[in-house]
């Protein structure tokens, strides 16, 4: 009979053994990572399933990566808005309450409020979130706007011209030489009067609009003519007590306003009136002379308030629009506007501007949070809403007079009603809150694809987990009783080891 050698048994046991401790040593790696291998081969006939999930998991991974980032921009700029719509507020309400008390500087405490607001703004425009400025387009390395100082004063060297310079230059021209608002009052005969504009075509002074008159037998006509030119004429028959002469007038800005005077027998004629005179020759004169007064204190008030919003439009337009002073025309005779280039005006705003009238503001920043779902949330400071707040703060701002002025008061007064009403809402044309809506869209197309792949990364997780993971208590359970049968091999191993011949007989 054959006996076995010992070393060919222990061979056998031998590799038993290593089967064993392999086998341990699987067990205590997936103890301790919860993972029932390392590697996509050991995962079995799932692992193809495996790597599709775990692609899926990492794509959730990133659109939440993304929403964070682009939900804190979001809330930032909502900060922002929110303390434009809060300045607009309250420049709104200085200029509507702020009593017309000019300081040393020429202006009034609503004026100085608004100084203090429009520095407010343009810090608020150029806010950064991270290492990206939020109301410049897609220029998000770039301040959206110049400095407030610079704006509202010009280059620090002089040679690029702020608000303050151009206002004053549209102030000269509108006003024009002696103060009449670019009109000529003349009487062609002794019993008319006519009033004119100086030239044609100019967009500076007063506009003749209309005119007419209550007065029995008295003819008008105009405006018509070039330049436009509007007559009252008395004819043979004297006006009668209260009849009245109304001559309207658009300003620069688009407003209207009239002056009336009013017939009357009391001498020395009461505001808004003038005196009959013994016959209508009398008469025209005593209205010429009331009318020039009238027509000069307009142009001194409404005419410079009108003329101060009309030049803050133009300079935050793109490109700016200033009077053209060529030679020989100065700001009083000039008769037209030029475009002002960034050698010598101020340009506000520096960001990206929008590349056709369908590129809109907010498509400027898009975020992907989804698949197949894409969040708009750019912003650029020269949005109507955001530029229409800026102007009239700025105007507010820029605008000084004297106290020795008699029109001061009516000038500020004039200034400030134009304030108050420009930063009042209007239908159809963009606000703050327009643009915060736009946002709290976005906010919530984020939250809701937030919400949605929570849940399918909760269900793929635990897909996975099915597929990759294992059961501690069960790999727990096997260890154990691999570490018995690798004992009891251990032990049969080392008797082998000690069996001789001897005993084995």
């Amino acid at each position: 009979m054959a006996i076995d050698s010992v070393s060919g048994r222990t061979s056998y046991i031998g590799s038993s053994i290593l089967s064993l401790k392999s086998q341990l040593d699987q067990l205590t790696q997936q103890l301790g990572t919860g993972k029932i291998s390392d590697t996509y081969a050991g995962q079995g006939i799932n692992r193809g399933l495996a790597v599709t999930l775990r692609a899926q998991v990492s794509a959730l991974d990133a659109y939440s990566d993304a929403a964070t980032n682009v939900t804190t921009r979001i809330n930032v700029a909502n900060l922002t808005l929110q303390g434009l719509s809060d300045l607009r507020t309250q420049v709104k309400a200085a200029a509507d309450g702020s009593p017309i008390t000019l300081s040393s500087n020429g202006q009034s405490s609503g004026q100085i409020t608004a100084q203090a607001a429009f520095a407010n703004a343009i810090e608020l425009l150029n806010t950064r979130s991270g290492d990206r400025y939020l109301f410049s387009g897609r220029a998000t390395d770039t301040a959206p706007t110049a400095t407030a100082s610079e704006i509202l004063y010009g280059s620090d060297d002089g040679t690029k011209a702020g608000l303050t310079q151009l206002t004053a230059e549209r102030k000269q021209a509108d006003l024009g030489a002696d103060g009449r608002g670019r009109l000529v009052l003349s009487s062609p005969t002794p019993t008319s009067i006519s009033l004119a504009e100086d030239a044609a075509p100019s967009p500076f002074g007063l506009k003749l609009s209309a005119v007419s008159t209550t007065a029995a037998g008295a003819t008008t006509t105009g405006p018509s003519g070039t330049p436009l030119a509007a007559t009252v004429d008395f004819g043979t028959t004297n006006p009668s007590e209260g009849d009245k002469v109304r001559f309207t007038f658009t300003l620069p800005d688009g407003s209207n306003e009239t002056i009336e005077l009013t017939a009357t027998n009391t001498n020395p004629p009461p505001d808004g009136s003038f005196l009959i005179g013994a016959d209508p020759s009398a008469t025209t004169a005593n209205l010429q002379s009331r009318l020039d007064d009238a027509v000069k204190t307009l142009a001194g008030t409404a005419l410079v308030a009108a003329s101060a919003i009309a030049a803050s439009d133009d300079f935050f337009d793109s490109p700016p629009q200033r009077v053209d002073v060529t030679p020989p025309a100065t700001a009083a005779t000039a008769t037209a506007l030029k475009s002002g280039s960034a050698a010598d005006t101020v340009i506000w705003y520096t960001g990206e501007d929008a590349q056709g009238p369908n590129d809109n503001a907010r498509g400027t920043a898009v975020a992907q949070v989804d698949q197949g779902i894409s969040v708009q949330y750019g912003a650029r400071a020269n949005e109507p809403a955001f530029r229409s707040m800026l102007q009239q703060i700025a105007v507010y701002a820029a605008v000084t007079t004297s106290s020795s002025d008699p029109n001061a008061n009516g000038q500020v007064s004039a200034l400030s009603q134009r304030v108050s009403l420009n930063l009042s809402s209007k239908p159809g044309v963009q606000t703050i809150q327009d643009v915060q809506a736009d946002f709290a869209g976005a906010q919530t197309a984020i939250k809701s694809a937030g919400s949605r792949q929570a849940q399918v990364k909760t269900m793929a997780e635990t897909m996975l987990d099915s597929i990759e993971g294992v059961s501690p208590e069960e790999v727990a359970t096997k260890i154990l009783a691999l570490q018995t049968s690798l004992s009891a091999s251990y032990q049969t191993t080392a008797m082998l080891y000690q069996l001789s011949l001897t005993k084995y007989i």
